[in-house]
């Protein structure tokens, strides 16, 4: 599969972490923002890194923006940057654009100008953090999609002491178990008869109405 060409604009704690992932996972990245530390901090680890004002067009244009395949305007606190380098990548026909928001009126003019996405992060880690709480004794939950949904949990305890092949998992509850964690180690490939500990923890993929029956709240 091809690599795609990313622009991050704006690293704060969000665009910083977006970078990183995207970098992380093979893509190109170019990093921009104002702030030469944050430049420094993030310049070994991403394509290309540059101190710019990504509100200017002549910056942005040099940058090849055209010819990225998606953009991140991470700035939100600074709204007329963050408008003008969503408007400057709408222009120069990124064909996808993420904008961060810092409210609704802000959310609302982005939409107007040509966001293609648009992300509350504060408010959306908020709600993955509830709905963590309120689902049930597990560790983590990442929903894939509105119907799809990955959750780490600890093993049921009538699932103690029985190997995957004995539980057949996919077969009763039409999920799947894609790994298996020993403290902070992920096997991927584990023996189908060995049978799972307590301490345990499972990696599991499945519809949202089917993790439910394992005691998942989404």
């Amino acid at each position: 599969m091809k690599k795609k060409e990313y622009g991050v604009f704006g690293l704060g704690k969000f665009g910083m972490a977006v970078a990183l992932r995207l970098a992380e996972a093979g893509n190109s990245v170019v990093a921009v923002d104002s702030d030469p530390d944050r430049i420094d901090e993030i310049a070994n680890s991403v394509t290309c890194a540059m101190v710019a004002d990504i509100a200017d067009p002549d910056v942005l244009e040099n940058l090849g923006i055209s010819n990225l395949d998606c953009v991140v305007v991470g700035v939100s606190t600074d709204m007329q940057a963050s408008i003008m380098a969503t408007i400057i990548a709408k222009e120069k026909g990124v064909p996808f654009i993420v904008s961060k928001a810092e409210n609704e009126m802000h959310k609302h003019i982005l939409e107007k100008v040509g966001a293609d996405k648009i992300v509350f992060p504060e408010a959306e880690m908020g709600g993955r953090v509830a709905r963590n709480l309120m689902g049930g004794d597990f560790v983590d939950l990442v929903e894939l999609s509105s119907e799809f949904s990955m959750v780490e949990m600890p093993v049921p305890e009538g699932w103690i002491g029985k190997g995957l092949r004995e539980l057949d998992v996919r077969g009763t509850y039409g999920l799947n178990i894609i790994g298996v964690k020993h403290g902070e180690v992920l096997e991927v490939n584990m023996n189908p008869e060995n049978p799972l500990e307590k301490e345990m923890t499972l990696v599991i993929v499945g519809k949202n109405v089917n993790l439910a029956k394992v005691g998942v709240e989404i």
